[in-house]
């Protein structure tokens, strides 16, 4: 007995010009992230075209909009040429180039401290990483009252062990940056310690006993397995600090001023300065582009130099 197929149901296929409608649900949905796309339109894209636009103009905002005048790449060219600016870049080298390397690796200490069973490992966690959610005012105020130059209780504690020649901190030009160094690992190592801890959770145990059953130290197990397995955090922990530090603008405003003399006059300071306190504001959008050129020149090569020596590569 022959069997009878049935013909499979078809599915009507719109004609090219019939696009569907949007109804009622997707205008509800458009309307929710307006808000959103308002807001990024008018807070990131404005602003990002804007500072390139003003980049290639001389402005000074006293004169109105009518005073911007285009002068091509004359302010790129002066700022490569300006010892002022280079001057500031130094400043952000040694800054970000200290903090940032030592905030990794007291982070990574941490980490490694907390991750096995500590009592109160929890609440320790917490401890570590409020100082980098607290506001960066309330950071500084402490800081000033503890490097107080005659009252701090870093002094106190210092001129308890003997020490005469106790230093200035924020008031003298030697150790102004150094202070904002030590405040910067201080708020930044919480941070670190977290980031490593979750990449701690994801760690290949299968070749931590493999290697344990062959004998390895604890030293040779974190150079051959633990290293490896948390150099892409590492990149990402150096990257992301680097871009915050070399952003970092709060500190060095409330507490130094870029002072004294430059001395802490690091490059998101200067571009300040150069901007908004002697308005010339096309000169501080061609200094941010070539900070942008230059953090991100640095970022690609941090994340090549890395690229496959990680455990996973």
């Amino acid at each position: 007995m022959a069997t009878v197929t049935a013909p499979a149901p078809t599915r009507s296929v719109p004609a090219p010009g019939n696009r569907r409608r949007l109804g009622p649900p997707d205008r509800v949905g458009w309307l929710f992230i307006l808000p959103n796309l308002v807001g990024v339109a008018l807070f990131t894209f404005v602003p990002l075209v804007s500072v390139v636009v003003l980049a290639f103009t001389d402005w000074n905002l006293v004169s109105g909009l009518g005073g911007i005048e285009f002068i091509g790449a004359d302010n790129f060219t002066n700022v490569l040429a300006d010892p002022l600016f280079w001057g500031s870049v130094g400043r952000t080298v040694v800054y970000a180039g200290v903090s940032v390397p030592l905030t990794v690796l007291f982070g990574m200490a941490l980490a490694l401290a907390l991750d096995r069973d500590v009592p109160g490992r929890g609440a320790l966690r917490a401890v570590f990483f409020m100082p980098y959610i607290v506001s960066t005012v309330a950071i500084g105020m402490t800081w000033l009252m503890l490097m107080n130059p005659s009252a701090g209780l870093v002094n106190q504690v210092l001129g308890a062990f003997g020490l005469t020649d106790l230093p200035a901190w924020f008031a003298s030009s030697y150790w102004a940056l150094p202070a904002l160094i030590v405040i910067a690992i201080w708020s930044g190592v919480g941070y670190a310690a977290v980031i490593y801890l979750s990449a701690l959770q994801d760690a290949p145990t299968d070749l931590y006993e493999a290697a344990e059953m062959d004998g390895a130290g604890p030293w040779r197990r974190f150079r051959t397995i633990t290293w490896p397995s948390l150099l892409p955090t590492t990149v990402f922990l150096m990257v992301t600090l680097f871009i915050g530090t070399s952003q970092g603008f709060g500190l060095v405003a409330l507490l130094t001023a870029g002072g004294p003399g430059d001395a802490t006059t690091v490059l998101s300071f200067y571009m300040y300065q150069t901007g908004f306190q002697f308005y010339r504001f096309g000169y501080a959008a061609a200094i941010g582009m070539v900070t942008f050129v230059g953090v991100l020149a640095l970022t690609l090569a941090m994340w090549r130099a890395q690229r496959g020596k990680a455990l996973n590569d």
